[in-house]
């Protein structure tokens, strides 16, 4: 039985599940966009909000629950990704491999290797995480991702493509939505609650209305005036 569990399985083991939300999430974090099923999109975007709702703390406890959550893998930055693609094997090994800084990957290039031939090494997806884009939504109240739907159709099941991708940071957010539909029973409640507090005089029970009645005209009427012309 489901037991409050709020994700969905998507035909996936648990195991299966967590490894890809966390494949997806350090995707996203090392591309800025990663293209996939709207399924895939909706459940990734709801981990990868909470991952950044912590980092944003920005303490060593915060650090601690996202490698918990997240795990951690190293990225290759996009302006170094050309200069990797070019490399030898043994010069990918290093880069990948390299051990910047003293905890963790940093993107610092190590004194001890040439910078000649080592011009950069890999930084890890929770350095960027925690350094370069949780702070930059310090100041947002929640929505950090969008999900964009295509006209893409997944061939072989032919299922609906979609876009998830970090929000822009100096993107204000949305204020307001769709307006809830009010029942008339809470419409007299709230009535009644701006009667009690003086914020609106209640209209009572069999009280005319100030506005003149409009006279409907009949048959009589239209008769009369008839001889009259």
């Amino acid at each position: 039985m489901r037991h409050r569990v709020a994700k969905k399985h998507l035909s996936r083991t648990a195991s299966h599940l967590n490894a890809m939300r966390r494949n997806m999430a350090q995707s996203l974090i090392e591309h800025g966009q990663v293209e996939t099923t709207l399924p895939k999109a909706r459940e990734t975007r709801r981990f990868v909000e909470k991952l950044i709702t912590v980092a944003r703390k920005g303490t060593i406890d915060a650090r601690r629950r996202v490698e918990s959550m997240l795990r951690d893998r190293a990225i290759i930055d996009a302006e170094h990704q050309e200069k990797y693609d070019q490399m030898t094997d043994a010069q990918r090994h290093k880069v990948m491999f390299a051990r910047s800084g003293r905890r963790h990957r940093t993107g610092a290039v190590p004194a001890s290797y040439n910078k000649n031939k080592i011009p950069f090494v890999a930084q890890s997806v929770i350095h960027k995480l925690m350094t370069e884009i949780a702070p930059n939504y310090k100041d947002r109240p929640g929505g950090y991702t969008r999900i964009i739907r295509t006209a893409k159709r997944r061939i072989g099941d032919n299922g609906e493509v979609a876009i998830l991708q970090l929000v822009d940071p100096n993107e204000q957010p949305a204020t307001g939505g769709k307006k809830k539909s009010v029942g008339l029973r809470r419409e007299r409640i709230n009535a009644r609650i701006a009667y009690l507090e003086g914020k609106k005089p209640r209209r009572k029970a069999g009280a005319k209305s100030s506005a003149a009645p409009r006279k409907v005209e009949t048959s009589d009427d239209a008769g009369r005036s008839g001889d009259e012309a």
